[in-house]
């Protein structure tokens, strides 16, 4: 089977190649002897998750305590909420309607 590259370096698989390794998204691509290998990968969304933390340096225990501060009922304090009420017997001006002017007859 042949596959075009594009200007773009694009390749279009083949759907006979596609059906035969199954729905994948994401392919590990290595150089061996002068051939490209394509290798079907399937990202877990949990990896994803974890190699971000890792690469900010963040560790299980800093997570941990960020959910432990989140659970708190002394985290939301400093957010402002609207007061029971808030904008109750509030009024805002209006200005009196403009009257038009009568159209002159010549």
């Amino acid at each position: 089977m042949l596959a075009k590259m594009t200007s773009k370096n694009q390749l279009t698989l083949p759907k006979a190649v596609v059906t035969a390794v199954g729905a994948t998204e994401y392919f590990d691509v290595a150089v061996h002897q002068g051939q490209i290998v394509l290798t079907p990968v399937r990202i877990q969304r949990g990896d994803a998750v974890r190699s971000k933390l890792a690469a900010l340096g963040l560790t299980d225990a800093d997570v941990a305590d960020a959910v432990r501060w989140a659970r708190t009922a002394s985290a939301g304090a400093g957010v402002a909420e609207p007061q029971p009420g808030y904008g109750a017997g509030t009024r805002v001006a209006r200005r009196p309607p403009v009257k038009k002017k009568a159209a002159r007859r010549k």
